[in-house]
């Protein structure tokens, strides 16, 4: 049985790495239960990461893998708040979602209002999605790792809340009509979790108004367990639970420093030109590049496929070959002009 925990143990390491919190919890919650929601919990990490590049594709923190490792993590900034609270939403809708769906045992529909009056006209009905059972067992898994009584433990715990307080407030209401002749004099209504993508844009404008947190550095080099926890409440009074909250400053994020994992914006891609570009993707170039001191580039790249393909009998498929330019634009370092290399201007760790 020992063999066969740490060989679980081990194929967990691999199949996700870089959150061995999960690995970690495996031992405090028994075989059975880690095997019943490991799965969803992996999965839902893992989509919650991938949001997290998506909202962050155009800036110049754009959630590298490093962000995501115990060396990324051990910073409390802006950034890593995001990092831990769309990683619980993550957990926590997968497990809602795979609740409903009747994929884990002794869960589904949340039944408990059904037939209530939910306000004028009409009831609780049909299967809500079980937002509870995922907030429990994403908060079990999730927070298991944090054992730590610091300052930087506490936020890490709050931010976790935050992020499954989002998965909440983005629930929508789903109603059915009833009556003659589809008059809808009563409508029976569900709770139904958003997108993944809205619950991200939410906490996306969280991360922009986090609130950096003003902890009594005296008090917490005291050294008393209790003046800690002290100053921790008091600093954790005027928040909100649904706000994310930092300790410390982001680090210069268009330098390369890459003892913390950070590669800097020379290199990366930005959009100049497109249809359906949102403003902030129009700026990207202005931020990554320019703002950071870097000019814009033009790579042309040809590429070769496929094309115009035709089936004969019996039984080829003759294709031509098409060539396709494919421009991009990227930051690059300028010429020197000075002592420095280049002249630089920097508005911030966007």
């Amino acid at each position: 049985m020992v063999h066969l925990l740490f060989w679980l143990l081990t194929l967990l390491y691999k199949m996700c790495p870089g959150h061995a919190w999960v690995a970690s919890n495996f031992l405090m919650t028994g075989p059975k239960t880690y095997l019943t929601y490991s799965r969803s919990v992996q999965e839902g990490a893992m989509s919650g990461i991938e949001e997290c590049r998506h909202q962050f594709a155009w800036d110049r923190w754009n959630c590298p893998e490093s962000a995501t490792q115990f060396k990324g993590l051990r910073r409390a900034t802006r950034e890593t708040s995001f990092v831990h609270a769309i990683s619980a939403a993550g957990v926590m809708y997968t497990l809602t979602r795979n609740c409903s769906l009747g994929d884990l045992e002794n869960c589904g529909c949340d039944v408990s209002k059904n037939g209530k009056i939910g306000g004028s006209g009409w009831l609780w009905g049909g299967c809500s999605d079980n937002v509870d059972f995922g907030e429990r067992i994403s908060k079990q898994y999730v927070d298991a790792q944090e054992t730590g009584q610091d300052s930087r433990a506490a936020v890490n715990l709050h931010n976790n809340a935050a992020g499954r307080l989002a998965v909440k407030a983005t629930t929508r209401r789903i109603c059915r009509c009833h009556g003659m002749s589809e008059s809808c004099s009563v409508q029976t209504c569900w709770t139904q979790l958003s997108d993944l993508r809205d619950i991200g844009n939410y906490l996306k404008l969280k991360h922009s108004q986090a609130q950096k947190l003003d902890i009594n550095k005296k008090r917490m080099r005291a050294g008393n367990s209790a003046d800690n926890r002290g100053a921790i409440v008091d600093a954790f009074g005027s928040v909100a639970q649904t706000e994310l909250i930092y300790l410390e400053d982001s680090p210069d994020y268009c330098r390369r420093n890459t003892s913390v994992g950070l590669y800097g914006t020379e290199g990366r891609e930005c959009l100049q030109h497109g249809e359906g570009l949102t403003q902030w993707e129009r700026r990207s170039c202005r931020r990554l590049c320019h703002e950071c001191g870097l000019k814009v580039e033009e790579r042309r790249t040809e590429v070769v496929s496929s094309c115009n393909c035709k089936f004969q009998w019996c039984c080829t498929v003759n294709c031509e070959d098409c060539s396709q330019v494919i421009v991009k634009h990227v930051c690059a370092r300028r010429e020197a002009t000075d002592g420095h290399g280049y002249r630089r201007r920097y508005r911030g760790p966007k």
